[in-house]
């Protein structure tokens, strides 16, 4: 299923020194939905969305830091404060509050964190499987005394400055690569994904536009009940969206629910972890119920 629009705009807006990247989908006077994409996507994944929610909204679609047409961190550093920091930059400069946000993954962590700090800066938000890792994989990594995850993170830092971007021969390769990553995306799917997540290099091969450094998760953040207080201070109505054959942790039922003040789960059957992607009508009838409340 191709997009089939001339596609939005191309803008840049600049936070912590870093050149970013975001696209505008026109229609300007409608109110305002930021879409943000989870981690090694891009904002051109939300393309499908956009143009069965373009007539109704003005779509703001940013690229993360280290992400897509995003500059990359200088010293390959990917904090959420950070990530956080940028859509409050984002907001800010665009005067979008109250915006209504619909993230994914990395993306819904970061927007849940921002509508945590600032409540009255979101009207509504979806989140796609963005609440991060279980409480049990939690636990386990805080067992691990703060040394040994440090000396971790070095080791791994040590390991990516030493990993090259992949090649691929071709855009069919890279296109290869990515029905490899999901199963469930059509080839059309795939294919858009990847035309828009590759760059050229200059011996005529493909690479794809994150930085390698956004693999590696820094051994210190918000404490997980720092994170739990944010969820409990989000005052908008919130979805959070699982796919039934994805790897992820359903918060209704591991309890992360609970912290909330008045969000609703969602598990869709035949979907992965993008959801979006993988069953795309029923995430948009979905939405627009959600939206229209």
């Amino acid at each position: 299923m191709p997009a089939t629009s001339p596609g939005p705009t191309s803008r840049i807006f600049f936070s912590q020194r870093l050149r970013l990247h975001y696209v505008d989908w026109g229609n300007a006077e409608a109110p305002p939905l930021l879409l943000v994409h989870g981690g090694r996507d891009h904002c051109r994944n939300w393309d499908w969305l956009a143009e069965r929610l373009g007539r109704d909204w003005h779509i703001i679609a940013p690229d993360l830091r280290g992400h897509g047409d995003s500059q990359w961190s200088q010293d390959g550093t990917y904090m959420m404060a950070g990530y956080v920091y940028d859509m409050a930059q984002l907001v800010h400069q665009l005067k979008l509050a109250p915006a209504t946000i619909l993230a994914h993954s990395l993306g819904g962590n970061i927007a849940l964190r921002y509508a945590g700090l600032y409540p009255a800066n979101v009207a509504k938000l979806i989140a796609i499987e963005g609440l991060g890792p279980s409480p049990r994989r939690m636990a386990e990594r805080e067992k691990k005394p703060f040394p040994d995850r440090m000396r971790a993170w070095i080791d791994e830092q040590r390991a990516l400055s030493a990993r090259l971007p992949r090649r691929y021969a071709s855009i069919e390769d890279a296109w290869k690569r990515m029905q490899e990553e999901n199963k469930h995306l059509t080839p059309e799917q795939a294919r858009h994904l990847t035309v828009h997540g590759v760059n050229q290099n200059e011996d005529g091969t493909y690479s794809w536009k994150f930085d390698n450094y956004v693999r590696s998760w820094p051994p210190y953040d918000m404490t997980y009940a720092e994170v739990e207080e944010l969820w409990g201070r989000i005052s908008c109505p919130t979805l959070l969206v699982y796919g039934k054959e994805s790897w992820a942790s359903n918060p209704a039922q591991d309890g992360r629910v609970r912290h909330f003040k008045s969000a609703e789960v969602v598990s869709i059957e035949g979907a992965g972890h993008w959801v979006h992607h993988d069953r795309l009508d029923e995430f948009v009838a979905l939405t627009r119920k959600f939206l229209k409340r």
